[in-house]
């Protein structure tokens, strides 16, 4: 129900031309997501396990802002997902989602959190062990779209040759690389504290 009421107050924003900084024109890139789903079904064991966030693009929805950690576990259906981090005012947070198959068949996930909406949830490029680059992208029918992208990885820093995989990906779908900024990881990081909220 959250998730409903969140989409229709942002579509009726948008329909009163009051539209959101990250809702911009256009309609979301074309992604060859059947080929990437067919490819990533028979894998989704591998994708469990810590990520940690190293960049992402402008997200209202992410409330956690430094030393993001996210636990996904694997039920043999989808995901639990508990994400751990700092808020912008330097308190702990915990939320919670699921990544699932997409419930209408489109060959991709749908993430879902609490106090958000479920949204698509791509996997652009991953080797499971090193990287992921995600993909987030809604259009809607007045010729408008939004969107978020995530690069993750296995432990709080990434090599420049996984950032260049990723960077490649985002640019083979037209998303300008220079969108995404830095998550603060590393020595300031509590991980011990936050695997015990």
């Amino acid at each position: 129900m959250n998730s409903l009421a969140i989409l229709l107050v942002l579509v009726a924003a948008v329909a009163a031309d009051k539209i959101p900084d990250f809702v911009v024109p256009g309609q979301c890139p074309a992604v060859d997501e059947s080929k990437l789903w067919a490819e990533q079904v028979p894998n989704f064991a591998n994708y469990a396990g810590v990520w940690y966030e190293f960049a992402l693009t402008n997200n209202p929805y992410q409330l956690i802002n430094t030393c993001v950690r996210n636990d996904y576990s694997f039920d043999g259906k989808q995901f639990d997902v508990s994400s751990t981090g700092v808020t912008a005012d330097g308190s702990l947070l915990k939320r919670n989602g699921k990544v699932y198959p997409n419930p209408l068949g489109e060959p991709h996930l749908t993430i879902d959190y609490e106090n958000s909406f479920a949204a698509p949830y791509v996997i652009l490029d991953t080797d499971y062990t090193n990287f992921a680059c995600l993909y987030s992208c809604v259009s809607f029918n007045f010729n408008h779209h939004t969107d978020f992208a995530f690069i993750f990885t296995r432990s709080p820093s990434l090599d420049g040759k996984f950032v260049k995989r990723c960077e490649a990906a985002f640019k083979s779908i037209n998303v300008d690389t220079s969108r995404f900024t830095k998550t603060p990881q590393g020595s300031s990081c509590n991980y011990d504290v936050q695997k015990t909220l």
